[in-house]
């Protein structure tokens, strides 16, 4: 339960990205330099961390995994979602997006050697099914017609497959690192690449503050509990739990905005719902059982 209410508590500070972001477009900054900065302030939070707690060192040998990390969960991730956004739209973005629990799914089975059970590959489904209704409901429910291109399509499955990443790597390396040495090293060489994309302009005082707290939030906030909450249950129902983002972001939106769910965005929100109580149930069982054979 420890570890299902940390990846909770970080999909909610994920779910307020869109309202930092849409404060901080009004100010006429771009988003790939709203991203670059998200990741040059969440490291300056995480290099603090690190050198008050003493964990600023890592091994030379794992310095590769490190930057690749930078380069796979921060390049690459930002700009394809971005891509994706531009040529597909944000609907269909957030779709492919989410395709990232299927994606774990499979990586967690080949890398991290976990059992793909009956439940997960279902909860896996419905989270995605969720998803799209939450994203695609408006239009289907307007008849608007959905404009696909096959770069935005490769685009957006790119980035599924990029943030699936996030939970791969977690799993990986989190057994010989803390959370903030991580991102001391990957979060300063993901922004570093992001630099030849950005044409960067005149801030308000505003906005800067806007940009230092969606970095506090999301970025470091967001990251230290998921990463405590990865620690103490497996991948595949980290991202069926993650998946709540989008939900959050749909009530935000509606409180903050007035944007409304459609039919299906309600029908879409239970199957999450139900998806990540099936989640949390067969854990239960799984420690239960666990205990009976101890």
């Amino acid at each position: 339960m420890a570890g299902f209410l940390y990846v909770l508590a970080a999909a909610v500070m994920w779910g307020v990205i869109g309202v930092f972001t849409k404060f901080v477009l009004a100010e006429g900054v771009s988003a790939l330099e709203i991203a670059f900065w998200r990741a040059v302030f969440g490291w300056m939070f995480f290099l603090v961390h690190a050198a008050v707690a003493g964990q600023l060192r890592a091994h030379r040998s794992d310095m590769p995994a490190l930057l690749g990390f930078g380069v796979i969960c921060v390049t690459l991730f930002y700009g394809a979602y971005q891509i994706a956004i531009r040529d597909v739209g944000m609907a269909m973005a957030a779709v492919l997006l989410y395709t990232a629990p299927a994606w774990v799914a499979l990586l967690s089975k080949l890398v991290l050697k976990e059992e793909m059970t009956l439940v997960k590959a279902v909860c896996v489904a419905m989270t995605i099914l969720g998803v799209a209704c939450i994203s695609l409901g408006p239009k289907l429910m307007s008849g608007s017609t959905i404009d696909l291109n096959l770069f935005g399509l490769a685009a957006g499955l790119v980035s599924g497959f990029t943030y699936a990443l996030y939970y791969i790597f977690g799993k990986k390396f989190l057994y010989r690192y803390p959370t903030p040495t991580i991102f001391v090293y990957a979060l300063p060489f993901g922004a570093l690449l992001l630099l030849p994309f950005i044409d960067f302009v005149h801030k308000s005082p505003e906005a800067w503050l806007l940009m230092i707290g969606m970095a506090l939030v999301t970025s470091y906030g967001a990251f230290s509990v998921y990463y405590a909450g990865l620690k103490r249950m497996e991948a595949t129902h980290a991202s069926v739990v993650a998946t709540f983002e989008p939900m959050v972001a749909a009530i935000l939106a509606y409180a903050i905005f007035g944007e409304k769910f459609s039919l299906l965005g309600y029908a879409g929100s239970s199957l999450i719902i139900v998806a990540v109580l099936l989640v949390v149930l067969s854990g239960s069982r799984g420690r239960k059982t666990v205990q009976s054979e101890a």
